[in-house]
């Protein structure tokens, strides 16, 4: 029986990656004592296609301050057809992230 050494490889990257994520798939919140600044106004640029649907740019916390995240296109997954925007929400501990979402 011989092993491939690149497939191992792979696998171990690819089991490594996501376990790296997890935290962020389980749901965990990170609360930020400060507010986000005010949403930067965006101009899209023309659409790539026109199945293409614009999501807007969002403030992130990096952990130490509010870093913006520009918008993008991109193509709505197999039978969605709307972009429900990521949004931050005041809580008695602080503000947190919801991820946006097709719907």
């Amino acid at each position: 029986m011989s092993r491939k050494p690149g497939l191992w490889i792979a696998v171990f990257g690819l089991v490594i990656g996501l376990l790296w994520s997890q935290p962020s798939v389980a749901g965990v919140r990170v609360y930020v004592p400060v507010p986000p600044p005010p949403v930067i106004v965006e101009t899209a640029p023309a659409p790539p296609s026109p199945r293409h649907i614009w999501i807007g740019g969002y403030h992130r916390w990096d952990g130490r301050a509010y870093v913006w995240v520009p918008g993008r296109y991109a193509v709505p997954v197999r039978h969605y057809r709307a972009w429900a925007p990521g949004h931050w929400v005041h809580h008695r501990r602080g503000w947190y992230w919801v991820e946006g979402h097709w719907r």
